[in-house]
């Protein structure tokens, strides 16, 4: 298995500790929940039961029967229970039935939330199983859920008779570039780095995802089939996606499409007037589950207060299909090959580039050498006047050791060379924050590209750090 480590560790001690443990698995739609679990538990499984997307009450129930049924491994089907509490009451019975395995039992149940649903009472029923039961044996319990928010809301911070239950909380990250380039070496399938780029451009590190890349082809050719053939897995996700984890999910894709709409980001007063919602406490809650399940991310623009947080969309799957593929008649087989030479796809690679370095900041700071270094990272925008020229800088990051790096993003398919105009440029940048800000902590120019720089008159003496793409890559534990 590829990365992982730390949640690996953390089923280690949950099996092998002497007491009953609840652990909570989150983790957007794809990204390996299942995968996880299942493969650490391999053999020692010893019920488990995956939710029905859609599913009403009755059929849950007799998905929980045939999920006993085949975990006892007996020949007749029993009657379905009436309600979750004689399901779990006879989950009880059948765990008892098992005597002691000289190790701790486990039952695992994906997709909960599919399950527990407003009207279903399966947390009333499942409440019941682990508070008089599980919670005094030897076992583990491992409840699953894409929908992120709701089981933030729902399981982490419940009021009710789930209040503080839960012993384990892992949340499960999408890979990191390091993770993805182990992945293809472990599926024998060789790319460079910047064709890795390419890929984790479109869609992210999402291992089912990942999973449909084929060997002998360019990431290129990859990218054409998977997200631009009318059968390719990306070619219809994002409806499947958005809709697997919120209830009306029409809202939530509209604020993606908005926010895929501005590269630089907007503030909740933009977002409300471009979706022309009531300010109140729904677009509050949108936001809210949007950030927590990974599609988009707040930043606090530099010297500004919290409330003043500009969103951005970072899911890079969500980004490349408002970009590229929604707009593409259903049965009609686009061209990436063509699409990937136009000066469109130029400049939105540069924004998508810029979005995997925030992914990735604690590899930048790394290349920076202040990894120990408590930071915090900010956007830079102000708006020209006529005094002054207005200025936009992907990246500040501000450094307890006073000092704030400045970080340029750049990426380019060549070793870079800064020229005259973007130099002057730059020093612009650097003088209209420091008029702006009025900090007094030194200021470090930082250049992040794909394959480094070319020393020149322009860029010597100026920029004093440059972090490249194998940078970008470093495995970090």
């Amino acid at each position: 298995m590829i990365g992982r480590i730390q949640e690996k560790e953390t089923l280690n001690k949950a099996f092998s500790s002497p007491k009953a443990e609840l652990i909570a698995v989150i983790g957007r739609r794809r990204v390996g929940k299942t995968y996880l679990v299942r493969s650490f538990f391999e053999g020692k499984m010893d019920f488990e039961m995956v939710g029905l997307k859609d599913g009403n009450k009755e059929q849950q129930l007799r998905n929980f029967t045939y999920s006993l049924k085949e975990a006892s491994q007996v020949d007749e089907l029993e009657a379905v229970p009436q309600d979750w509490l004689a399901a779990f009451h006879r989950l009880k019975e059948y765990m008892d039935s098992l005597g002691d395995l000289g190790r701790k039992k486990v039952v695992f149940i994906d997709e909960l939330p599919w399950v527990a649903t407003a009207k279903s009472d399966f947390l009333t029923g499942f409440s019941y199983f682990w508070n008089s039961y599980a919670s005094r044996q030897n076992i583990v319990v491992i409840i699953c859920g894409s929908a992120t928010a709701w089981m933030i809301k729902k399981i982490i911070n419940n009021k009710g008779g789930l209040h503080n239950r839960v012993t384990r909380k892992m949340v499960l990250s999408a890979f990191t570039l390091s993770e993805t380039e182990a992945y293809f070496e472990e599926r024998n399938i060789s790319f460079g780095r910047y064709q890795l780029l390419l890929l984790y451009m479109t869609m992210g590190g999402i291992p089912h995802y990942l999973d449909q890349v084929e060997g002998g082809k360019s990431a290129i050719q990859n990218i054409d089939d998977i997200c631009f053939h009318p059968n390719g897995l990306l070619r219809t996700e994002f409806g499947n996606l958005y809709s697997s984890l919120f209830s009306r999910p029409e809202r939530y894709e509209k604020i993606a499409r908005i926010l895929a709409g501005s590269w630089k980001g907007l503030s909740r007063t933009e977002i409300l007037a471009a979706t022309r919602m009531k300010d109140g406490g729904g677009l509050s809650t949108i936001l809210k589950e949007l950030e927590q399940s990974g599609f988009i991310t707040s930043y606090i623009p530099f010297n500004k207060k919290k409330k003043e947080s500009i969103y951005r969309l970072t899911d890079n799957y969500s980004l490349f299909y408002l970009k590229y593929i929604d707009a593409i008649p259903e049965k009609e087989h686009g061209n990436w090959q063509s699409l990937s030479q136009t000066q469109s796809w130029k400049s939105w690679s540069g924004y998508a580039f810029e979005n995997i370095c925030l992914q990735h900041i604690d590899q930048i700071k790394m290349a920076l050498g202040i990894s120990g270094v408590h930071t915090r990272q900010f956007s830079f925008l102000t708006k020209g006047s006529e005094e002054m020229e207005g200025a936009q800088i992907d990246l500040l990051i501000e450094r307890q050791d006073h000092v704030i790096s400045l970080c340029e993003i750049k990426f380019y398919n060549d070793d870079f060379a800064l020229t005259k105009e973007e130099a002057t440029k730059l020093r612009r940048k650097r003088s209209t924050f420091q008029q702006i800000s009025q900090t007094k902590k030194q200021l470090q120019l930082i250049l992040i590209t794909t394959f480094g720089l070319i020393p020149n008159k322009h860029s010597l003496g100026f920029i004093e750090k440059v972090v490249d793409m194998d940078d970008l890559f470093a495995d970090i534990k």
